[in-house]
């Protein structure tokens, strides 16, 4: 079971590479209508070198080459049936494009309850970097058992 134990644990580093296909297909999945996120010229002529990342499409990348219910059965001691996705923030420091190669870096930060005892929460958070080792962003996220 997920205790204190569990803070500063490092839940690996991954890479992804962003490519443009993916973003097209992400962008049209949100339902965004703003061509500078699926046509290259449109992005290039707004000041872009390339498609930018939408905001939420690093969550995406995160969960790439990790093995999440690795990480949730075995290190958090989570019943995958009883989960539940609490939250997600971002901190932006800098843009992603396709093309870049992200690395993320996930540690837990914080182990906590509620309800006494029925919820236990798992907070992590990853430090997001480019290619260029720029700090791109910071996610933050939270799974629940009930």
């Amino acid at each position: 079971m997920a205790d204190h134990s569990l803070i500063g644990c490092s839940l690996g580093v991954t890479t992804a590479e962003v490519e443009k296909g993916r973003l097209r297909f992400f962008a049209k999945a949100i339902g965004e209508t703003d061509p500078v996120y699926t046509d290259e010229s449109v992005a290039r002529a707004a000041g872009y070198r390339s498609l930018p990342v939408p905001p939420t499409f690093l969550m995406c990348l995160e969960s790439e080459g990790r093995d999440t219910d690795h990480i949730v059965q075995r290190i958090f001691g989570f019943d995958l049936g009883r989960i539940l996705h609490a939250e997600q923030g971002f901190v932006y420091h800098g843009m992603a494009f396709a093309g870049d190669v992200l690395t993320f870096d996930t540690r837990v930060v914080d182990v906590y309850e509620k309800k006494g005892g029925a919820l236990t929460f798992v907070v992590q958070q990853t430090r997001v970097t480019n290619q260029d080792g720029e700090h791109i962003a910071d996610i933050r996220s939270s799974l629940v058992q009930r």
